[in-house]
């Protein structure tokens, strides 16, 4: 073989590579983008989330309000019915 057939599948090799190495990182790239595009996704998601228990906090006191307004409801029930005004048992 000449050193012009040589130099010709050298080139050639080099092409080959230069197209895989182009094919590959295209598909890399395009994998990165759907990664983002999917990461945004989740980070909307996320704070949706954080937004509606942003006030779960605040469940252990409406729990304990809720308790001493029916505990106020029942001392109207029974005074209307005309029973004692003392504090509703239970």
């Amino acid at each position: 073989m000449s050193t012009n057939s040589y130099w010709a599948i050298t080139l050639g090799l080099g092409l080959v590579v230069a197209i895989v190495a182009v094919v590959l990182l295209q598909l890399f790239l395009n994998q990165v983008r759907r990664i983002e595009r999917d990461a945004g996704a989740v980070w909307d998601a996320a704070q949706l989330v954080a937004r509606n228990t942003a006030t779960t906090w605040m469940l252990d006191v409406t729990s304990d309000r809720l308790d001493l307004l029916t505990e106020e409801a029942l001392r109207h029930d029974a005074l209307l019915r005309g029973g004692s005004t003392a504090p509703a048992e239970g």
